[in-house]
């Protein structure tokens, strides 16, 4: 409907990774001292896979992609797989037929089937083909699937209808130029935004670069280096470890957003009105506020991780640790009671300390009242609370470094 009826691909080919591979080749060296974890570039290089890419939803052939989730799938690992959906699902479902195909008619499939299912984690940003709706969901019942179809949009092509405006000079021009796209490395140079003059071979509706096409467009007027979207990014940042506990648990919230357990499906988690919030801003509930509540301290991160490509570990900010020794407490109605929080920062930065309810988070609506000096927070339980209510707390630490970074630690209260 967007783009008409299409009878070709957009086709950028299937080496545009390896010139950002390249890249981010240059900037291991300094990004690699300011945390553990970052892959090499050749191991990055010998990971990527060309998947199902025929056509949109054609899933009839097996391809390097899908023998590699194939493989990761059945592996002896009991480790989750998230398998990240960033555009169809045909990839995934050309793995899952082909173990189908290989297992059904033996003796093994039961224990195939629920060794995969057990496994697999599908968190899709909407359905861009058919491929889960007429095979996965049909043949594939038990995977665990996470359906994100409305949050997303506040890093999609609408951020300025969907993100408040007091938030949207993280995601213009001037923010991302002079904090992340300029003199910040190879990498980050690569990275597209408006009137940039780039222009993705192969991809004839990539117009956003031309400085004469950013005027008056459907998502509205753009100035020169205004994001332009991310909107599957949500999917990764759901795997981002900042305190927030939502990796298991999806119906927490998180930078991925929150997810609510489906009532057709229990292994299916989705957003839309059941998991609405309200947005201060406008006063009003929002389906993608889940999301939006994020977006500042997200873009800071990104901004700090683009310092980290060029600068020595002493000239960079990095995230403040935010410590709690009980993250559940057991309380009852109409008492108080006090919450102990440790902060700690790699670079001596200041830490500072606030605490809030995530009330959508918990089951109950109900307000708490919370009180707080420096590190403690005095939180009284309504009296009128049930057993079994729960809510969440969320202690967040901002530190004053530059860009400033946070991080958290989520407590929870259960009523008995």
């Amino acid at each position: 409907k967007l783009y008409g009826e299409k009878t070709t691909l957009r086709w950028p080919g299937v080496t545009w990774m390896n010139e950002l591979l390249n890249a981010y080749e240059m900037v291991y060296p300094k990004l690699s001292t300011h945390a553990k974890g970052y892959p090499t570039a050749s191991f990055l290089k010998s990971i990527v896979k060309v998947g199902n890419i025929n056509f949109e939803g054609e899933m009839d052939i097996d391809t390097e992609g899908s023998d590699f989730i194939k493989a990761k799938l059945l592996d002896n690992s009991v480790e989750p797989i998230y398998l990240q959906v960033w555009g169809g699902t045909n990839t995934i479902a050309r793995s899952l037929k082909s173990i189908e195909d290989q297992y059904k008619s033996t003796s093994a499939w039961p224990d195939i089937y629920k060794k995969v299912c057990n496994k697999a984690i599908i968190y899709a940003i909407l359905d861009q083909d058919a491929t889960y709706r007429k095979y996965i969901s049909v043949n594939w019942k038990d995977i665990k699937v996470y359906y994100n179809s409305h949050q997303f949009w506040c890093f999609a092509y609408t951020w300025k209808q969907a993100v408040p405006s007091a938030w949207h000079k993280y995601f213009e021009g001037d923010f991302m130029s002079k904090n992340i796209i300029l003199d910040h490395g190879a990498l980050t140079a690569l990275y597209y935004s408006y009137g940039d003059g780039k222009k993705q071979e192969g991809d004839d509706e990539h117009y956003h670069g031309d400085p004469a096409k950013i005027k008056k467009t459907m998502w509205g007027d753009f100035n020169k280096y205004d994001f332009i979207s991310e909107g599957d990014s949500p999917a990764f940042l759901h795997l981002i470890d900042v305190g927030l506990d939502n990796l298991e648990h999806p119906e927490y919230g998180g930078w991925g957003g929150r997810l609510m357990k489906s009532a057709e499906n229990p292994l299916r988690w989705e957003d839309g009105d059941a998991v609405a919030e309200l947005n201060p801003f406008t006063q009003k509930t929002d389906q993608s506020y889940p999301q939006t509540r994020w977006v500042e301290a997200i873009q800071l991160d990104f901004a700090a991780r683009a310092d980290w490509c060029t600068k020595d570990y002493k000239n960079a900010n990095h995230p403040p640790e935010v410590l709690v020794k009980k993250k559940h407490l057991i309380v009852k109605p109409g008492q108080t009671y006090k919450i102990n929080v440790n902060t700690k920062d790699p670079d001596n930065n200041k830490v500072t300390l606030s605490f809030w309810q995530y009330v959508e988070a918990g089951s109950s609506i109900e307000k708490l009242k919370i009180f707080t000096t420096g590190n403690e927070a005095k939180v009284t339980v309504p009296p009128t609370v049930k057993t079994g209510d729960t809510f969440h707390i969320i202690a967040e630490g901002k530190d004053n470094g530059v860009p400033s970074l946070t991080r958290y630690q989520r407590i929870i209260l259960v009523v008995q």
